[in-house]
């Protein structure tokens, strides 16, 4: 009884969001442009405001004309001002947390500054208005009857110069709301473990006796704890385990290569999926209804947006546009400026617009991760969706996948080298190949014109990795766990020639 009274209170306090939220709804551009404003009225003493004199902008042209674009290198030495103990440097508000983020196509470490504003208006608010959004749309839900499952970062924060970093996981968790944490499971303790396998161990352990109601974390780590918990309990699905699940919410990668593995261990058919779109410089958008595949962008929570036309993006003619001027089914790269001092940042994501009113997107992939060698402009949405198709025609099942071209050599023509890892392997693996390339021309226009009677493109070369070898290789990376992926596709042959290596040296052995 006590819990169905607190499921009722929960669910009508987080409920009373919706009216906000409608407010964007209906004025989208114009709390966009308040909220620029703002950002710029905040910060127009710091240095970096000081420096492009913040004070006499007005309006949005003279902001995109005077403030330049920025990746993670023009802001690091701003950014390591602010990590040695400097504040006032980009944001005028204290920061002493950074979210360390190695980020998939750069070894080297990130540092993102996280303010108290982002933490507050722009992460925790996120995760109230998940919750907001479902409970909307799902009346009868009993989420805070039990505990959400989450699985996050392995990292332990770090102190240096009275500043912390670690996984945003981690910062979230040591600045966590008592109502968070009261409400999920894991314990703080074993979120925070660094060791992976022993964390795995750990999270199966504490976790089923709980009556577990929801899921949260990225797909391909989730996976790999619903099966080890699974196998260390002899089930057949989760529901058997916890008979109240009703909802995972995921971000982090796409869905589609995973979705019917999911539904055989979540067999039921009113289970919920909810996917979020956010990062260690923000928050950026939520499914807002049941059984969708858009997310619609949010605009309150301190972050402002622009977007550069992918078929201009790192050319001298890039222009970005405002969310007021951006088209239907076109890509974009995602810039951002944020409450935590990041200026018309470049996140490395792009994404495509599926409907101007509201404002809802697909994320088709990153700046640095589609392959454009031969003008085929294939994007990781293309390739997640391809390799659902083949699965569900051959009835496999996938792990994870790396694409890299195969360079022109004198008169032999390109083509594109697939590795992949299959939970399931197909009975057929020609036939699973030759279905994965229809698919990506079904798919997409351009990659269909190149490979036309292989004009440009021979088919598709496919390798099939051995067990774990995407896993070895995250590992020897110090990779596993949290937000870690591995890069979908590259225009080099870098991570793939790494791959092969290890598969190599692994038969070899």
């Amino acid at each position: 009884m006590a819990l169905a009274i607190i499921n009722s209170v929960a669910s009508w306090i987080l409920k009373k969001r919706i009216h906000q939220i409608e407010l964007f709804l209906k004025y989208p551009n114009e709390v966009q442009e308040e909220l620029l404003h703002n950002l710029i009225r905040w910060a127009e003493n710091t240095s970096f405001g000081k420096k492009y004199d913040f004070s006499s902008i007005r309006n949005y042209s003279t902001f995109a004309e005077r403030i330049p674009i920025s990746t993670y290198e023009d802001l690091e030495p701003l950014i390591e001002q602010t990590r040695r103990g400097e504040q006032n440097v980009i944001w005028p508000t204290q920061i002493k947390w950074f979210a360390k983020s190695s980020g998939t196509t750069n070894a080297k470490s990130k540092f993102i500054p996280v303010s108290p504003e982002a933490l507050e208006d722009c992460h925790y608010k996120a995760a109230k208005d998940l919750l907001c959004l479902y409970l909307n749309n799902n009346e009868d839900a009993q989420l805070f009857t039990g505990k959400s499952l989450r699985l996050g970062g392995s990292k332990q924060l770090y102190e240096d110069n009275n500043t912390f970093f670690g996984d945003l996981s981690a910062i979230l968790i040591e600045n966590m709301p008592m109502w968070a944490e009261f409400s999920s499971t894991p314990s703080n303790k074993v979120s925070l473990m660094s060791e992976w396998e022993s964390k795995l161990s750990a999270i199966v352990k504490e976790t089923t006796n709980e009556n577990v109601t929801s899921f949260a974390g990225v797909p391909s780590w989730m996976l790999v704890l619903m099966n080890r918990i699974l196998e260390e309990t002899g089930k057949g699905n989760l529901h058997e385990i916890w008979p109240n699940v009703e909802v995972y919410f995921h971000g982090g990668v796409s869905f589609e290569p995973y979705r019917d593995q999911y539904k055989k261990i979540l067999p039921k058919s009113d289970f919920k999926y909810y996917e979020i779109y956010n990062a260690s410089e923000g928050f950026f958008a939520i499914q807002d209804s049941n059984d969708s595949d858009e997310l619609l962008l949010m605009l309150d929570y301190g972050i402002f947006y622009e977007f550069i036309p992918m078929d201009s993006f790192g050319k001298p003619n890039q222009k970005a546009v405002r969310l007021a001027d951006v088209e239907l089914n076109k890509n974009y790269a995602v810039l951002i400026t944020t409450n935590s001092g990041l200026w018309r940042y470049l996140i490395g994501d792009t994404v495509r617009f599926t409907s101007l009113n509201p404002y809802r997107i697909k994320i088709t992939g990153r700046t640095k991760h589609h392959i454009n060698v031969f003008g085929e402009e294939l994007m990781v949405e293309n390739t997640d969706r391809a390799i659902a198709k083949a699965c569900n025609i051959t009835g496999a099942d996938v792990v994870d996948y790396t694409v890299a071209p195969i360079f022109m050599d004198g008169k032999e023509k390109g083509a594109h080298e697939w590795i992949i890892e299959f939970g399931k392997h197909p009975e057929d693996v020609e036939a699973f190949r030759k279905h994965l390339d229809e698919a990506l021309q079904s798919l997409n226009s351009d990659y269909e014109a190149k490979r036309y009677n292989n004009m440009t493109l021979n088919p598709l070369v496919l390798n099939v990795a051995r067990p774990k070898l995407f896993y070895d290789w995250l590992k020897a990376q110090d990779k596993l766990g949290g937000q870690h992926k591995i890069p979908r596709l590259s225009n080099e042959r870098d991570y793939l020639e790494k791959l092969k290596s290890m598969q190599i040296a692994d038969v070899n052995a």
